[in-house]
């Protein structure tokens, strides 16, 4: 590995990977097209590592030929390696090894990869076959891995929000001089209302597949038909152009109302006012600073509140950037920690969506369909359960990983090993997010017509949230009773009677039973 920019005499081979579609990504920038040459490879390996949703699979394969097109339209040499091209060696490591048997370049370019499995397969490969490796780390990201690292050395807890405010000053988003627009860094407690029906919910931007899309799409479904997920219809935008334009259709109609119902959830309503820019942002088609710059332009221009433009800015610059932080810092191993002793396998219906559990079924059958779901369905719905139910966090983290078009390692893992399923013990989350059914009910309209009530604390009709509950506090008192932010809670559970504190633990031990034949 080096950090020598001098093109060699050959010329270099640039390796881009398809979650880098991006023509400012570090390994294109001092690139020559007369000399260098660039390989894009769809390879199984990849695509295979985790069952991925159908529609993320194409997804990242189109985008790949669309922006494989705009390179060699821009006279740019490319080897582009189709899935089902005959000698596809099913590698990336091994497109490489095919490239350079026709051009040994001396060195090959490629900026790091988002996940650590990949950065060290690409580097071992490296050092086994004695290639210069030119891996140089991504500049899409506002915080360098040394930077992290810098904020991080010496502090007891790594929390978001001392993070947030530093990349806030650095960037210079929402500041006044010194000072945060508004006197706040935060506006967080204005972002909390439940929605509720008969409200104008815009839908994001869906596009037409071209040609090239149902190209792809053929082929997703040929092979891999039995992989989690629908396919068609499929409106995902797959180009830079058309990226720039679903983010344009979320700041005219959605931003204004996006902070006050970023965490509500509605029966049959998918996106509410969320942007679904995730996975634009996170395959290169959308740049993180511009966006935030659209986003505090808007508010400035008087189109949306600051509660939106602050909430929606401090998702990007504060949590992606920070999952990211962390997920370097702490590799490898963070995906294995299991601090709460988990064991349960992952329930069959986090596959099918088949539950009697109203808020679970429209998450999962959501996620089937669209392979998105928002964030508060992501922690509060799946995570929740998954965290109350005491499911091994590695079988959860594979699960989010499979399923979402905008999963990436770098972000999922810390999102969830240590967020949702406090399987880091907390270094990440200041607590565990476990809630009972009340949390769901406030935000959501789920529970109302849900086979469960989930005014029911115990018995068979009982929302199952709510023994499960008090099941996972009881079952983990060792390790959590004496957290600071738990122990209120704990003295609530004190005050039961035994005879209370049993009913709570019997209907959990038939819930578990039900979903886990226990």
């Amino acid at each position: 590995m080096t950090d020598e920019r001098e093109p060699a005499a050959d010329g270099n081979l640039i390796l881009i990977l398809g979650d880098q579609l991006s023509r400012n990504i570090p390994s294109l920038t001092d690139a020559d097209p007369s000399r260098d040459i660039l390989l894009m490879a769809e390879v199984m390996e990849e695509a295979s590592y985790v069952r991925h949703h159908k529609k993320k699979i194409a997804f990242v394969f189109s985008a790949m030929r669309h922006f494989a097109q705009e390179l060699e339209a821009g006279g740019w040499r490319l080897r582009y390696v189709r899935l089902d091209d005959p000698g596809n060696s099913g590698s990336l490591t091994g497109e490489i090894d095919r490239l350079r048997t026709d051009h040994p370049q001396a060195r090959v370019v490629v900026t790091e990869p988002g996940e650590h499995r990949l950065k060290s397969a690409l580097l071992d490969w490296a050092e086994q076959a004695g290639v210069e490796l030119d891996m140089r780390q991504d500049s899409r990201f506002l915080c360098s891995h040394q930077r992290f690292q810098q904020w991080a050395e010496g502090r007891k807890q790594l929390r978001m929000e001392y993070f947030y405010r530093e990349m806030r000053r650095e960037t210079g988003l929402l500041m006044d001089g010194g000072q945060p627009e508004g006197g706040k860094w935060n506006f967080d407690h204005e972002n909390r209302k439940p929605a509720s029906g008969g409200m104008f919910l815009p839908r994001p931007l869906q596009t037409t597949p071209d040609g090239i899309t149902e190209e792809v799409l053929d082929l997703v479904d040929a092979r891999f038909g039995g992989n989690f997920g629908t396919l068609r219809p499929f409106w995902f935008a797959v180009t830079r152009t058309g990226a720039l334009e679903a983010l344009e259709g979320f700041v005219e109609q959605a931003l204004p109302d996006f902070g006050d119902y970023q965490d509500a959830m509605l029966e049959g309503e998918r996106f509410l006012y969320h942007s679904v820019l995730s996975h634009y942002i996170n395959a290169g088609l959308l740049e993180p600073l511009e966006v935030c710059r659209r986003v505090e332009r808007a508010y400035f221009e008087g189109r949306a509140p600051l509660n939106a433009a602050e909430g929606f800015i401090r998702q990007i610059i504060g949590w992606r950037e920070y999952m990211r932080g962390i997920y370097w810092l702490n590799m490898p191993g963070y995906t294995d920690q299991n601090f709460l002793e988990a064991t349960r396998p992952l329930p069959e219906f986090y596959w099918t969506g088949e539950t009697g559990m109203a808020c679970l079924a429209a998450a999962i059958s959501q996620t089937l369909e669209e392979a998105y779901a928002h964030h508060i369905q992501r922690l509060m719905v799946t995570g929740n359960f998954a965290l109350l139910a005491g499911v091994d966090p590695f079988q959860v983290h594979e699960w989010y990983l499979a399923v979402y078009a905008d999963a990436y390692e770098w972000v999922e893992a810390p999102n969830v090993i240590g967020m949702s399923q406090f399987a880091d013990g907390g270094l990440l989350g200041s607590k565990p997010y476990a809630a009972s059914g009340n949390y769901i009910n406030k935000m959501s309209d789920h529970c109302a017509g849900c086979r469960y009530d989930v005014k029911r604390k115990t018995g068979a009709d009982a929302c199952p949230f709510n023994p499960l509950y008090w099941d996972f506090l009881a079952r983990n008192a060792q390790k959590l009773r004496e957290h600071p932010r738990l122990r209120h809670v704990y003295r609530t559970w004190d005050r039961m009677t035994a005879e209370r504190q049993n009913e709570y633990l019997d209907t959990a031990r038939k819930v578990l039973a039900r979903h886990f034949g226990e």
